[in-house]
């Protein structure tokens, strides 16, 4: 039976976003760039590039290396590129939703790449049905590019910021018009992107990993509420939109973002060793061996392992070469899901009392597969320590999450969690101790996903989260 990825226990960001303007070969910088942004989004890639007042686009399904080869990006000529990685939160998993999105109205094209989530797309979306629109995709993003060719601004920028002052929620956007390059992100600054120089060339990413891949120099973040236009002038920076409060999301840190990257002004991997240390003087437990789950799970172990002094080891190795869908064989196999993906290192966890650390609990379903495997092992014990707090509410922001009804925290006691994934001892890192961590900028940052505080409201404009499976078969303990 085909399966789509051992149930995907985890959060999902929306996607990754590349744009490029003023170099020779902004396709294929781009193209590394989605390459670096991987971990974003899986289901689709695409580029869209500008050429002598022509426009060319490529997307299609899967990674970026099924999508893009020599051939493809030897259509994709000069000297701007945008560029999309997409793990979808509103839209079905299928070609025509893949970014960016390209069109061809009364003023010219544009192409547009969108990470994040518009809580009012639906409603706005409605309206510009009633009025002769035709979508030709059903993800939020294509909103945008209908308000910005019924815009009656004369210039791209003054289009585009129009449209955006319509929106609500989370976006970070690269855009493209025949001669230039306009970028963009939120009052809040929910989701990354930053800025960066290559020789006379811009670059601007999700994260700053792309930019040390492609040898740019990193500048600086693009600032919540900022507009930046790109053009044979050199770079303008707008601040069109009344100032709002900074919700940066946490799940960067805890999840989301590549350990290399510096995002919200920080270092990722710094943060995630500090989640453990913090979480080791929160929640100290007995034992022989922490072992994280990886890869999340790695740099949040080792800070736990060094504020603990319990021997650091990998007890549980991943296979890197499994895709998204896989055959499961007619005889049962336990755990399958799991260990397609993770195998237990049994002459690291016999006869050990082992810690495992890892990001977050979802549904737990995962978690508890993992703990028995663990078990399975030898390991004598089995305690749990989570580097973020308990995930109580869905995110209408640009994360992938379940409703509330499934996210398992939300509905059962620590004692009730703990039984169901079977460990001896489970902890999660305190909310507000996590957010102390990050200094005088704690107050900057959204955990609606913890704490059900909606920076953006969301009434009836927030989208039908997508509906999973809690237990299946399986229920907790009472």
């Amino acid at each position: 039976m085909e399966n789509d990825w051992i149930e995907d226990d985890k959060f999902h960001d929306e996607c990754g976003v590349v744009g490029v303007f003023g170099h020779p070969e902004a396709s294929n910088l781009v193209y590394l760039g989605l390459y670096a942004l991987q971990h974003r989004g899986q289901e689709s890639a695409g580029i869209a590039a500008t050429v002598d007042g022509r426009m060319h686009l490529e997307t299609g399904m899967g990674l970026v290396a099924d999508v893009f080869n020599t051939q493809r990006l030897k259509r994709l000529p000069g000297s701007m590129a945008i560029g999309h990685n997409r793990y979808s939160t509103t839209g079905n998993s299928m070609i025509k939703n893949a970014q960016p999105c390209q069109i061809d109205y009364s003023k010219g094209s544009l192409a547009l790449a969108h990470n994040g989530n518009l809580v009012n797309a639906e409603k706005i979306r409605e309206e510009l049905v009633a009025d002769g629109a035709i979508f030709q995709s059903t993800n939020d993003s294509e909103v945008v590019v209908h308000l910005i060719a019924q815009s009656h601004q004369e210039e791209f920028v003054d289009r585009v910021i129009e449209a955006l002052g319509a929106v609500s929620g989370a976006y970070s956007l690269v855009l493209m018009s025949e001669d230039s390059l306009v970028v963009a992100r939120d009052p809040h600054g929910f989701r990354p992107l930053c800025l960066g120089k290559l020789a006379d060339s811009y670059i601007v990413a999700s994260e700053s990993c792309v930019m040390d891949l492609v040898e740019a120099k990193y500048l600086r973040e693009v600032e919540p509420g900022e507009v930046l236009l790109i053009n044979k002038n050199g770079l303008r920076s707008y601040f069109p939109y009344p100032k709002a409060p900074v919700r940066n999301c946490i799940f960067e840190h805890i999840y989301f973002a590549r350990p290399d990257s510096k995002v919200f002004g920080d270092n990722v991997y710094s943060v995630r060793k500090q989640m453990g240390r913090e979480l080791a003087r929160q929640s100290p437990v007995v034992a022989d061996l922490v072992i994280p789950v990886p890869d999340s799970g790695n740099l949040s172990a080792l800070g736990y392992s060094e504020e603990s002094g319990i021997p650091f080891e990998m007890g549980l190795i991943r296979n890197h070469y499994v895709g998204r869908t896989f055959i499961e064989p007619k005889s049962q196999i336990r755990h399958f899901g799991v260990k397609v993906k993770l195998n237990v290192v049994r002459e690291v966890v016999k006869g050990k009392r082992i810690v495992v650390i890892d990001d977050s609990i979802v549904r737990g379903t995962t978690s508890r597969k993992i703990v028995k495997m663990v078990r399975e092992g030898g390991a004598k014990e089995v305690h749990v320590r989570i580097s973020s707090p308990p995930s109580l509410f869905p995110c209408y922001y640009g994360i992938d999450t379940p409703n509330r009804e499934e996210l398992i925290a939300s509905k059962h006691t620590l004692d009730e969690t703990r039984r169901f994934i079977t460990a001896d001892s489970l902890a999660y890192l305190d909310l507000d101790n996590m957010l102390n961590l990050m200094g005088k900028k704690k107050g900057n940052f959204c955990a609606a996903c913890f704490d059900g505080n909606y920076e953006v409201p969301i009434g009836d404009n927030g989208p039908a989260p997508i509906q999973l499976n809690l237990f299946g078969s399986e229920t907790p303990d009472h």
